[in-house]
């Protein structure tokens, strides 16, 4: 794909720095995503883990500056796509590179879609903004995007509404609105949930087909390691809002460093595994109440008195794999129990 008109062919496509994204609550105001650092090269896939509220679709929503305000704000950091910071641009600069640089399939398609309008005109909807088709030109474009995602008697299934559609097409309708413009980078939050496993593996396949010919990135948003293995180059596991660790898959995979990856790993169901499956005990703590020193520690099986101290930093074990836990950081435990044994 080639890349649009003054845009930045070195680097990154997408480089996300310190992003805080905070709510406001009665308790005050809390940050869904703190300080999180995110990288996106063009062409690759990268994956965000972790259970529901850890932050992951707050990213995306950040990044795309479509976090409800009130009570959402992001409150810093920098967004850099393809060399212009998205968090500094005007709202109408912002709705350009929305669905036509970057695109979203969001988690619930029958949430996201209109159910008052046909599939041919929340599809061309976009055609018609931002590559100025007729709405003649729109219809026949929608229905070559519902047959390239895979969807039988794509003329019908057009002038169809979401509630007609099965749960499995509604979300190759999300899936052709995201690709509509042929953008540079798709996010797709839990884009296989609440379908069954047949229709979940053609989603999984449609997808990697679109990126094999169209060029795009993509950031694949799951709590599901299973998921992220057949899919992502790189690995970003993510917890009450932080980055925990980070590598390549098959690193990730072959060594995962940090307890709560470990335990994610552990959980995942195994032919020939009997018994029942292992589970992390606990749940991710509210954003009102995080524990003091590491966010893990009151779930953690190797958690220990320095874990209480200060939060562990993100510290580079070997080429590109990164973790956040003091069980990887030796000099940050000797430092706390000396400070904890001076007080």
């Amino acid at each position: 794909m080639a890349p649009g008109p003054g845009t930045a062919t070195d680097g990154p496509l997408l480089s996300v720095r310190g992003l805080v994204t905070t709510f406001q609550t009665p308790k005050g105001p809390v940050a869904a995503v703190d300080h999180l650092d995110l990288t996106v090269g063009r062409s690759e896939v990268v994956g965000l883990v972790g259970e529901s509220g850890c932050g992951k679709s707050v990213t995306a929503l950040s990044v795309l500056r479509l976090v409800p305000d009130p009570p959402g704000r992001v409150e810093a950091g920098e967004v850099v796509f393809d060399g212009r910071d998205l968090l500094a641009l005007p709202e109408r600069e912002m709705r350009a590179v929305r669905g036509r640089r970057i695109s979203m399939v969001f988690q619930e398609p029958m949430t996201a879609l209109n159910p008052v309008f046909t599939v041919a005109t929340q599809v061309g909807e976009s055609l018609r903004l931002h590559l100025g088709m007729s709405k003649a030109e729109a219809l026949a474009k929608t229905v070559d995007l519902l047959s390239q995602v895979g969807i039988p008697s794509p003329d019908a299934r057009a002038r169809e509404y979401p509630h007609q559609l099965s749960g499995g097409m509604r979300q190759r309708v999300m899936i052709a609105m995201a690709i509509a413009c042929e953008p540079d980078l798709i996010f797709a939050d839990e884009p296989t949930t609440a379908l069954d496993v047949t229709i979940q593996a053609q989603i999984l396949s449609l997808l990697a087909d679109l990126k094999r010919r169209t060029g795009m990135a993509l950031v694949l948003i799951s709590h599901d390691l299973g998921v992220i293995a057949e899919m992502a180059d790189r690995v970003l596991i993510m917890y009450a809002g932080r980055v925990v660790e980070s590598a390549r898959t098959s690193d990730l995979f072959a060594s995962p460093l940090h307890p709560y990856t470990r335990g994610l790993l552990a959980s995942l169901p195994h032919a020939g595994k009997g018994g029942r499956l292992a589970a992390i005990p606990g749940a991710v703590p509210a954003l009102t109440e995080l524990p003091h020193g590491c966010k893990f520690r009151p779930r953690c099986p190797d958690a220990h008195a320095a874990c209480e101290g200060p939060e562990p930093a993100l510290v580079t074990i070997g080429t590109g794999h990164q973790v956040r836990c003091f069980l990887h950081s030796p000099a940050s435990v000797e430092d706390t129990a000396a400070a904890a044994g001076g007080r």
